[in-house]
């Protein structure tokens, strides 16, 4: 490959990982359960695109492998098992309940991320020269604005989307720091994250049917009365 299609192939990857950070952040500030799980459609679709691009710079056909399998499970069967086991409701719902308020909870997610920079680059570098690119400290960034989300949210579904995030910014930084990840360990933990996906839908169904709410918080406040424990 030439100097120039290399520096080609890694502006595009930096734009790849720049709009994966800007779906980090609007994971965080969306209030809709809908549009939540689109940015999470759109967040796996760029994290494939920069494992494919990696895999092109850097001639690794396991990178190939893990773009093929990300792409298949997360934008495809995720949304499709959520679809099939949440109930219908939660996507019809016009706003998700949250602690914080949109700006106070945007300005900690950019403290967040600007703390990930600062971390995440002096990392790479440590690695060696081949891993310089915005792949580990956006990746930590979008790990922790997908831990940020399950704190700040109050909702079962976002919670899980969430979680899904943080697999996500894990699964970013990785692709760059293990290139030669073996194609058996990308599918167990897509196999382990699809059953995750499918235990948690089903249970958010349960629930909502017999409860009517998915409100982590008023679940925790249901207690048995007096006569049930009798």
């Amino acid at each position: 490959m030439s100097e120039a299609t290399r520096q080609l192939v890694g502006n595009l990857n930096a734009l790849a990982t720049g709009l994966f950070l800007l779906t980090a952040f609007g994971i965080v500030a969306m209030r809709q359960a809908r549009g939540c799980l689109h940015l999470f459609i759109a967040q796996s679709l760029l994290l494939a695109a920069s494992a494919a691009l990696l895999g092109l710079r850097f001639g690794s056909w396991h990178l190939f492998g893990v773009a093929l399998v990300n792409l298949i499970t997360k934008p495809v069967i995720v949304p499709w098992l959520l679809r099939r086991t949440a109930p219908a409701q939660i996507y019809t719902r016009r706003e998700i309940d949250q602690v914080l308020n949109i700006p106070t909870a945007l300005a900690i997610a950019l403290a967040l991320a600007i703390g990930a920079y600062f971390v995440g680059v002096p990392l790479a570098q440590a690695l060696g020269p081949e891993f310089h690119g915005p792949n580990v400290p956006i990746g930590i960034a979008g790990l922790l604005l997908g831990a940020f989300t399950l704190t700040v949210r109050r909702e079962a579904l976002p919670l899980l989307i969430g979680l899904l995030a943080m697999e996500n910014g894990a699964f970013l930084a990785g692709i760059s720091i293990a290139r030669d990840l073996s194609m058996l360990v990308e599918l167990a933990i897509a196999t382990d994250g699809l059953i995750i996906v499918f235990i948690v839908g089903v249970l958010v169904r349960a629930v909502e049917r017999h409860v009517g709410t998915t409100a982590v918080g008023e679940l925790a406040s249901l207690k048995e009365s007096p006569h049930e424990r009798a």
